[in-house]
């Protein structure tokens, strides 16, 4: 599959040039970017799902022995 995408010269001389850079086609630094936007996004959105069950949870913690002892390590 292929898609379309319209830049700017500006743009596409940035691309071009981090593509170069890093010994890769405009094609895998183009598609490696909006990979790593939506695996950052997605990581944003666990965090904030943790966070929310932490608070909601009135903050309890665990140590590292807890940890250990809960996982049999």
């Amino acid at each position: 599959m292929s898609i379309t995408l319209r830049v700017n010269d500006n743009e596409l001389f940035a691309i071009k040039n981090y593509a170069k850079l890093h010994g890769i086609s405009v094609s895998d630094a183009v598609r490696g970017a909006i990979l790593e936007r939506i695996e950052d996004e997605l990581d944003i959105s666990i965090a904030m799902k943790a966070y929310q069950d932490w608070q909601n949870d009135n903050k309890k913690t665990f140590s590292m022995d807890e940890v250990q002892r809960e996982l049999a390590l």
